[in-house]
């Protein structure tokens, strides 16, 4: 392994070298002074190019035109227009225009001569390029080390000596795990470089260093800035988002040594695999990695077209190797794909599943539940023993008489059940709380009361609440539907309002109004339903709907309600 310091060396020193041995390099030498100087009215961009000659392919460069005269010429810079235009002294001919407020140096003009008489071979975008290098045979050292060594020569330098002990192991374990090493690990590598020497205690440090679980954690890291990974959403409220299992599984990947090939395809389509792994799922997390948010005003599609633009643009970075943000908006002398090409991978991603609104919650759905391994095998026994009663349930019903209720000489008897459990008050018995100013209830003389002599109401700033929650108990009977009054103050109407149901606890809600206003209950689920707009303003509104409408079935014992609003004045009855 080697350090930073090392790595900057080669990939400072290693360039001249190879410029050395092979000549000019379009990308390294020329393509910059193109860019700078040629590119903006000769490049990819059709919005500002102003001639039909582009220079920044060798198909538009080699062209003749109407007067069979090319541009470039390889191998004859005498033949070309470009040079011959370089070295102009006339205004109405040189390149770069005198507008243009460019000027090239007797260098670069010297350099891009050099180029064309070496055949003028152009290059792909550096990151379409496999790197080439001859490997320096160099006794007695690494690869890296004999690129490092060659560098150094051709520039009068030579290698440092070699570390010392102490420090070697301080720069390797800082490389390897973020650390420093303990004293207790220091002695222990100094025992081991004198018995055994230093190459063989180093590489058994290594060894030992890349076990270690903090290996994994130090690796992450750098890969979690690119996957641009945070447990906030990132915007607006910035609450928390349940990432982590992410980021535990990029750990494992370089803990256990994931083959890349591996590591990209899980990550960009894991959950497109065949019988996806619950790990495959995992990784495909690093395309939901991006920033979202749930403020008020936003437009959803908007935030659709960001969130897609977002992935592509990670996608271009981290795996091709590409800054391809300019070409969002137009095509750009600087980027090897066009916009329209941008637009095609953008497609990719414009189909995702999750919401533009993220709810400012801990899960958007979609969601993948996890078990830890003791919820696995607590799952798995009770999958046993599941299936032990399905087996004595099939016996029961095997040696029951059915009767077809159709064939009965009597009809069954329609059950039907009214329950108010809001007339002129709470239930009987029962502790009344309240979010916001003490609860109120009105009398027809105070405001408005739809039946019984009295309503409640509440004025609120915000999120407030009247409810109650135990001491009744109400089952709910086949087919329930619950039905409440509610009267919209028409000079003060709240931004939404939500009747709230308590079985084993507060997660079946009904919502009129404005989405994500009263922030309780996670989205797309019962625990929030969105049954429509806000009631009609002065006056009395029915809100009826099915008890299965918020998930409640048969059977299930109901303890409580809530009345609860944001802003305004509302009245309930």
């Amino acid at each position: 392994m080697i350090s930073v310091l090392r790595w900057l060396l080669v990939s400072l020193l290693m360039p001249a070298a190879l410029a050395a041995a092979e000549g000019l390099s379009f990308n390294r030498d020329i393509r910059p002074i193109l860019s700078d100087n040629c590119l903006a009215c000769h490049g990819l961009d059709a919005k500002t190019r102003k001639a039909d000659l582009r220079l920044d392919t060798p198909e538009g460069a080699f062209a003749k035109n109407g007067d069979g005269v090319a541009a470039i010429v390889p191998g004859k810079p005498e033949m070309s227009s470009m040079v011959e235009r370089m070295l102009s002294t006339d205004a109405d001919e040189v390149m770069p225009p005198p507008e243009s407020h460019k000027k090239l140096t007797k260098a670069q003009v010297d350099m891009l001569q050099q180029w064309i008489r070496e055949g003028a071979q152009y290059q792909k975008h550096w990151a379409f390029e496999p790197p080439v290098a001859s490997v320096p045979k160099t006794k007695g050292m690494g690869v890296i080390d004999g690129f490092l060594a060659d560098a150094l020569a051709k520039h009068s330098l030579s290698l440092a000596a070699v570390a010392a002990p102490e420090r070697m192991l301080r720069r390797m374990t800082l490389d390897l795990i973020g650390l420093p090493p303990t004293p207790a690990e220091l002695d222990a590598f100094l025992a081991e470089v004198k018995t055994k020497g230093l190459d063989a205690a180093t590489s058994a440090l290594v060894d030992r260093l890349m076990l270690r679980p903090q290996y994994g954690e130090h690796m992450a890291r750098y890969w979690l800035d690119a996957a641009r990974y945070g447990d906030t959403h990132g915007l607006h409220l910035d609450n928390e988002r349940s990432m982590w299992p992410y980021r535990d599984w990029v750990v494992r990947a370089f803990n256990e040594n994931l083959p890349f090939d591996q590591f990209t395809r899980w990550q960009i389509a894991g959950d497109l695999l065949p019988s996806p792994s619950t790990d495959q799922l995992i990784a495909s997390g690093f395309n939901r990695c991006n920033v979202t948010t749930s403020e008020g005003g936003s437009i959803n599609e908007e935030w659709i077209y960001r969130y897609a633009v977002d992935r592509t643009e990670t996608t271009a970075s981290v795996w091709l190797g590409l800054t391809a943000g300019c070409a969002v908006c137009h095509d750009h002398k600087y980027d090897p794909i066009s916009q329209r090409e941008f637009y095609q991978l953008y497609a990719f991603f414009n189909s995702a599943a999750d919401p533009a609104m993220d709810g400012n919650i801990l899960l958007t759905q979609p969601i993948l539940r996890l078990s830890t391994a003791e919820q696995k095998k607590q799952l798995a026994a009770l999958e046993k023993d599941l299936g032990s009663a399905q087996e004595k349930l099939k016996a029961t019903l095997a040696g029951m008489k059915y009767e077809d209720p159709a064939l009965a000489k009597t009809a069954p008897g329609v059950m039907t059940s009214v329950q108010h459990w809001w007339q002129d008050g709470f239930p009987a018995g029962v502790t009344v709380s309240a979010d916001g100013a003490p609860t109120e209830i009105i009398s027809k003389e105070q405001g408005p009361v739809h039946s019984g002599s009295k309503a409640l109401r509440r004025r609120a700033k915000g999120v407030a609440q009247d409810y109650f929650a135990g001491g009744v108990n109400y089952v709910l009977p086949p087919n329930a539907e619950f039905s409440v009054q509610v009267f919209i103050d028409p000079q003060d109407p709240p931004k939404s309002i939500m009747l709230q149901i308590h079985t084993e606890s507060w997660n079946n809600r009904g919502v009129w109004g404005l989405e994500g206003a009263i922030p309780y209950g996670q989205v797309r689920t019962t625990e929030r339903v969105m049954m429509g707009k806000l009631p009609e303003p002065g006056k009395w509104v029915e809100l009826k709907f099915p008890a299965s409408k918020l998930g409640l079935k048969p059977g299930t014992k109901v303890t409580g309600y809530a009345f609860t609003q944001f802003d305004g004045t509302v009245t309930w009855d």
